[in-house]
C-alpha cells in the first residue's frame, strides 16, 4: 500500500538498495540516490549492478565488471554511497528477491529497494512477486507518467510503497549510449569519471 509522508521518515536509518544494469550509470541515477537518501533519511544507498538481468540482456557487449567499475568510479567523493558485487558474483540470473534476502542478512537495521515505478508496475513478471512485495519497503521513482493509482491492485496492498518526491527525468542509459555513438560527447549526462572510463575502454562505439 502507498503510505503518506511523515515528519520522521519510517525508513530512517535503513539502507537503500538501488539495482540496475547501469549501462552506463548516469547523472539521473546519482540524483535519484541523493534524493532518496535525504527524503527518507537513509543510512546510505548501495548501488547494485546486475550480473545477468533476467528481463533484458546487457547490450553493447559491456561486461559486468566494466559496469561495476563505472559505478565504483562515479561514487568516489560520495561518502553515503557504495557499490556492491552481490549480483555480479552470484551465479545465474540476477533476481531481486535473492538480492534483498542477501542484503537483509548483512544489514539487520533494515533495507528498502529503490526502483522505477514503470518497472515495479510489472511486478507479476518478477520472480516470486508475492514474496518480493513483502520483503522490504519500496521507494518508487517517477517514470513515464505512471500514476500512484496504478499501485492500488491487491498485490501492492500487501507491500509498503513510497513515492520519491523528485521531478521525472528523461535521461536514460540508452539515451547516453545513443548520444555517444552519434556525437562522441556525453558531457553533462554522466559523471566525468564515467565518461573517462568509457573513453579508456572504448565502450559503446
Amino acid at each position: 500500500m502507498l503510505l503518506p509522508d511523515r515528519n520522521i521518515s519510517p525508513l530512517r536509518k535503513r539502507v537503500g538498495l538501488f539495482g540496475g544494469t547501469f549501462n552506463p550509470l548516469h547523472n539521473a541515477h546519482i540524483a535519484v540516490a541523493e534524493r532518496a537518501l535525504t527524503q527518507f533519511e537513509l543510512a546510505k544507498v548501495i548501488f547494485i549492478p546486475s550480473g545477468r538481468p533476467p528481463h533484458k540482456e546487457t547490450i553493447e557487449g559491456v561486461i559486468a565488471r566494466y559496469r561495476y567499475e563505472m559505478v565504483r568510479r562515479a561514487l568516489i567523493g560520495h561518502p553515503h554511497f557504495e557499490v556492491s558485487r552481490v549480483e555480479i558474483d552470484r551465479e545465474g540470473p540476477s533476481y531481486t528477491i535473492d538480492t534483498i534476502k542477501s542484503m537483509k542478512e548483512l544489514y539487520p537495521q533494515g533495507v528498502c529497494f529503490i526502483v522505477g515505478a514503470d518497472l515495479l508496475r510489472k511486478i507479476e513478471t518478477w520472480k516470486d512477486p508475492e514474496d518480493l512485495i513483502t520483503s522490504c519497503p519500496f521507494i518508487l521513482v517517477p517514470r513515464n507518467g505512471i500514476k500512484k493509482e496504478e499501485f492500488e491492485r491487491p498485490l501492492f496492498s500487501r507491500g509498503e510503497l513510497y513515492f520519491l518526491d523528485i521531478e521525472e527525468m528523461e535521461l536514460s542509459s540508452s539515451m547516453v549510449r545513443d548520444t555517444y555513438q552519434e556525437t562522441e560527447s556525453i558531457d553533462g549526462l554522466v559523471p566525468e569519471t564515467v565518461a573517462a572510463y568509457i573513453e579508456e575502454k572504448d565502450l559503446y562505439r
